[in-house]
């Protein structure tokens, strides 16, 4: 399986390795009797998480992941192809939030788009229940390292971005 890890955001410095094997290690854990050809994460902040979430969904404000599955192109071999969108700035506040670090609340966010891309919904209640245990299930027996090691801004500049109000 292919990983490709694309950083579209500058707030935070991420442990790239790191993220690759979390995403490997994540999606072998989700790909129960599906074959993985292709997943790429890209890493963005709340300002570039936008766009896909008015794009995919139709809704205006910042999200936490967004993932999208592909049909495989034909001619290609078969497998699942996909792409999971993260939001680096949403896991560093909920992560705190959560009293764990955003590097678990990073790696729940891509645990739980993998999720999404293999078929599982949580459009309801027993759904997001059913999902979040297997997500944190996934997460109790995975060392999660760094993956943010932290912010490139310091002082005023990132307390004034992250007190903005955000939209869940």
């Amino acid at each position: 399986m292919r990983i490709e890890i694309v950083n579209r955001q500058r707030m935070f410095r991420l442990a790239m390795p790191a993220l690759r094997q979390v995403a490997a290690a994540l999606a072998a854990k989700a790909a129960t009797g599906e074959v993985w050809r292709a997943v790429t994460v890209i890493v963005v902040d709340d300002a570039g998480i936008e766009p896909f979430n008015r794009s995919v969904f139709g809704r205006g404000g910042p999200t936490d992941v967004i993932s999208q599955r592909y049909a495989p192109v034909p001619g290609e071999p078969a497998g699942l192809v996909g792409e999971l969108v993260v939001n680096a700035e949403r896991a560093w506040q909920a992560g705190r939030r959560a009293g764990w670090s955003p590097s678990r609340e990073l790696a729940l966010y891509l645990a739980h788009g993998l999720d999404h891309l293999v078929g599982e919904d949580d459009a309801t209640p027993a759904g997001f229940r059913r999902m979040r245990r297997r997500e944190l299930r996934w997460l109790s027996v995975l060392r999660v390292p760094r993956l943010l090691p932290g912010p490139r801004q310091s002082g005023r500049r990132l307390r004034d971005r992250m007190a903005r109000p955000t939209v869940p």
